[in-house]
């Protein structure tokens, strides 16, 4: 690492929430096109991950190992969400981000997240053992 992540770092991003984005069962006996948990916590761990890119090495990234999220509203398709990661504790290479989502109008999801960094070339060596390369 570069240095030490900081606590209380601080990302954002903001996406549109697109059709690929919505519940696979949208319009089955009327359900609404809403976004769908999984695609949130892909947003999530991805500002999660751009808050580390400033302390990494190029020869370095972090991947995620624990996620604690509650989808607390629904979102349509159509509407721009914002999502927040915070550091909020740091342990060697491991860090814990406080997550947070909100559409327009209401917080829509609130958790936890932890990412690891990991040296790319330890982390392909073990992989490529495991898949028998």
């Amino acid at each position: 690492m570069k240095s030490a992540p900081k606590i209380g770092t601080v990302q954002e991003m903001s996406f549109l929430v697109e059709t690929k984005h919505a519940i696979e069962f949208a319009g089955d006996g009327g359900m609404p096109a809403v976004l769908s948990t999984p695609n949130l916590i892909q947003f999530l761990e991805r500002t999660a991950r751009h808050a580390l890119l400033a302390f990494q090495e190029d020869t370095e990234r972090s991947v995620g190992t624990e996620i604690e999220l509650r989808h607390l509203a629904a979102t349509p398709v159509g509407k721009s969400v914002t999502c927040l990661a915070r550091i909020i504790h740091v342990e060697g290479r491991n860090i814990t981000f406080h997550l947070e989502a909100r559409d327009e109008q209401e917080l829509i999801a609130r958790g936890s997240h932890r990412r690891h960094i990991v040296r790319i070339d330890r982390f392909a060596k073990h992989v490529g053992k495991k898949s028998g390369a």
